[in-house]
């Protein structure tokens, strides 16, 4: 008879594998996307069938937008160990130099503020291999993510790496005005590769990156930047 023990063992292990496929993902669609799809696909099956036409037009359209937003293409990066990327697609929002006393990482650091827009991809990337120290989720409120008290107030999960050098970055994944569920698909304790998958956001949102004063930005502001291609900086 199974103990309590071996169930949540097995628990673990789907939920294991499960991640695992997320990131390791083959297909050009978020995984997470595939269920909102085929629902669209059924109701607008159904609406055409029960001679609603035009709503049934309306429903494949919206469909289609459901597809292009979980696109996710395969990315790579042939960067230098030290290289920053992109965490994620969009603009670039800002980047602010801030004090120890206003920086997470309670140090002088270098804020980066990437936009996601609902036309662009929302899988998000790691930015430097490392170990995955810390992840905090914070309920908030849903200010547009294009605002810079969104990412004070709004609901956010943040994630705290630190890299073999012993350098320690946070990037934070912040919900939107539309964006309402945020997707993590790491653990504390993950060893991570740069580049690869780890989360997503729902329909429109923003990425904060918060990384040593001392690294070198090579990006700037209103620069359009791709998770997991783009290098924005450099680690010291």
């Amino acid at each position: 008879m199974p103990t309590l023990l071996n169930i949540k063992k097995d628990l673990f292990m789907i939920s294991s594998r499960r991640q695992s496929a997320h990131i390791e993902n083959r297909f050009p669609i978020a995984r997470d996307g595939l269920i909102f799809i085929l629902l669209g696909l059924i109701i607008s099956v159904i609406l055409y069938y029960a001679g609603f036409v035009l709503a049934a037009i309306l429903m494949v359209i919206v469909t289609l937008f459901i597809i292009i937003f979980f696109r996710d293409p395969s990315r790579t990066c042939d960067a230098p160990h030290n290289a920053l990327i992109s965490p994620a697609d969009g603009r670039v929002l800002g980047v602010r130099h801030l004090g120890e006393g206003d920086s997470p990482l309670r140090k002088n650091t270098t804020k980066i503020s990437i936009f996601m827009s609902i036309f662009d991809v929302h899988v998000n990337r790691i930015p430097v291999k490392g170990r995955i120290s810390e992840i905090v989720y914070n309920n908030g409120k849903f200010f547009s993510a294009n605002l810079d008290k969104a990412s004070e107030h709004n609901e956010n999960n943040r994630i705290t790496l630190e890299t073999d050098k012993g350098h320690k970055i946070i990037f934070i994944q912040i919900a939107g005005l539309i964006a309402r569920r945020i997707v993590c698909w790491i653990n504390e304790m993950d060893y991570v590769k740069s580049g690869q998958r780890f989360g997503l956001i729902r329909f429109g949102s923003r990425l904060d990156i918060y990384i040593p004063s001392e690294s070198k930005i090579v990006i700037n502001v209103r620069d359009r930047v791709k998770a997991g291609e783009t290098i924005i900086g450099y680690l010291p």
